[in-house]
């Protein structure tokens, strides 16, 4: 028998925090605490209870009483249905104190680590249009708004190009500007979903398997070259160029054009072909004078500008003379690592995914890197005693894992060589403050930096540095 969910209205209740994921917090009468989805701290609303759990309830604001100082007019005409920006309605110097606070809370309440004076979270200097790489999805029934169900009228075109609905993994919002990406994203978006209406090319749709188009991914860089990616579900060549000679012809400075077919029952391309249809099958961004090649499938930070304050802040703590063996564990496509290797006598780089430690390799040898070594496997497999040995016991070790955090036995293994710093990346403050407790008998935190890496969204990117106790 299901769960019985009676949904509760509290009213006059004062918004007071923000949580994780993006969610507002305030207090019901009875104590418990309510998760809200369409608030802000200082607000005062009245709020109907969608789930009840046994500490906690979540909810939405469906009366404001009292409008909070923090807020602003957010900026974008799809806010509060694409799901994206949640904080968009926040200041922004206000997004940046609740990053803060989470981080230290984190550290603090879960880690329970001792803390040295936080430095204050470096701010994004662009706060729209900073995402290099956006990717919509094609779909032939749009999700419609409340008014259009309400008006009765017969809806004729119901294609959408644009973003998942929260919770509806076969309904997309159709997006008209997105203030994400820089032009010519939203240009690009636009024309291509009027030319596939005009000359019918059939949108996807999830639920029945058909249709032709699926997803369309555009790459930008700050050296001003473009990627387009058009994933269509089945061959159709005489659809597929159509369209790709359309794009070609209308924006000749797309420096890489590519499509997939891909005929799978997910959008994922990283086990699919990728084929090149005009210019070259990547593009190249740039950073103090360093060169990295990216391709359809390669990872590379979101936010170009703020990856390079990451890196700094990054290098800065590593604290090198040019005489230290670093380790750069989870190295990607090793970004980190050649942007510390002119300050280090050697870097080695350890990475899950193959294809990243060739376009490693690549990219070292591009950039005339020589003092760099990347190795492909597992970390928890790969990062053990022989590997110590064979490469020597590491002077510093940066490690920037995916939001899991560190494996116990990765954890463990620096436990064991001890250097004599570690720098820690995390793109979630709750698992590096996990890992950080259990360094906590070996290693004191020295210095914490939080970086804001998407603006107008909850999530917040945090440097540590730790060193060896004395």
């Amino acid at each position: 028998m299901g769960r019985r969910n009676k949904r509760k209205v509290f009213e006059n209740v004062s918004v007071i925090d923000a949580g994780a994921k993006g969610k507002s917090v305030a207090k019901a009468p009875d104590g418990k605490v309510i998760f809200l989805t369409n608030a802000i701290p200082g607000d005062v609303v009245d709020i109907q209870t969608t789930k009840q759990r046994t500490g906690y309830y979540e909810g939405e604001a469906i009366k404001f009483h009292t409008l909070s100082d923090k807020r602003t007019e957010p900026v974008c005409e799809h806010f509060g249905v694409c799901g994206g920006c949640k904080w968009q309605h926040m200041k922004y110097e206000e997004q940046l104190y609740f990053k803060q606070k989470e981080v230290v809370n984190n550290l603090q309440r879960l880690g329970k680590i001792e803390l040295p004076e936080v430095t204050p979270i470096s701010g994004s200097k662009e706060q729209y249009f900073y995402r290099n790489k956006m990717e919509f999805s094609f779909s032939d029934s749009r999700w419609l708004t409340r008014e259009e169900i309400e008006s009765n009228e017969e809806i004729d075109n119901r294609n959408a190009l644009g973003f998942h609905i929260p919770g509806a993994w076969d309904k997309i919002l159709d997006i008209n500007k997105c203030w994400l990406q820089r032009d010519p994203s939203n240009d690009i978006r636009n024309k291509t979903q009027a030319f596939a209406t005009k000359h019918n090319l059939p949108f996807y749709n999830g639920r029945n398997q058909e249709g032709l188009l699926r997803t369309l991914m555009i790459r930008t860089t700050s050296t001003g070259e473009i990627m387009v990616l058009i994933q269509f579900f089945k061959e159709n060549k005489e659809q597929r160029e159509l369209l790709l000679d359309y794009l070609k012809a209308e924006f000749p400075e797309i420096t890489s054009l590519q499509y997939v077919i891909n005929e799978k029952g997910n959008d994922t391309i990283y086990d699919q072909e990728v084929i090149c249809y005009n210019g070259r099958d990547h593009i190249f961004e740039e950073m103090e004078g360093l060169q990295f090649k990216i391709n359809a499938k390669s990872f590379y930070q979101t936010n170009s500008e703020q990856a390079y304050e990451l890196y700094k802040i990054t290098r800065d703590f590593a604290g090198l003379t040019g005489e230290e063996l670093v380790y750069d564990l989870y190295t990607g496509t090793g970004t980190i690592a050649q942007f510390v290797a002119k300050k280090a006598k050697k870097v080695v780089g350890v990475e899950a995914v193959p294809e990243a430690i060739e376009d490693a390799k690549e990219n070292a040898a591009n950039n005339k890197i020589d003092n760099c070594v990347f190795y492909a496997g597992d970390m928890k497999n790969v990062f053990n005693a022989q590997f110590i040995t064979e490469n020597g016991n590491p002077d510093v070790i940066i490690t920037d894992p995916p939001r899991d955090g560190m494996h116990k036995d990765v954890v463990q293994q620096i436990l064991n060589i001890a250097p004599d710093k570690v720098v820690y990346v995390s793109c979630n403050s709750a698992t590096q403050a996990r890992d950080l407790a259990l360094m906590d008998e070996v290693y004191q935190v020295t210095k914490v930096q939080p970086v804001d890496m998407f603006p107008q969204t909850h999530h917040v990117e945090n440097v540590v540095l730790l060193e060896k106790r004395k």
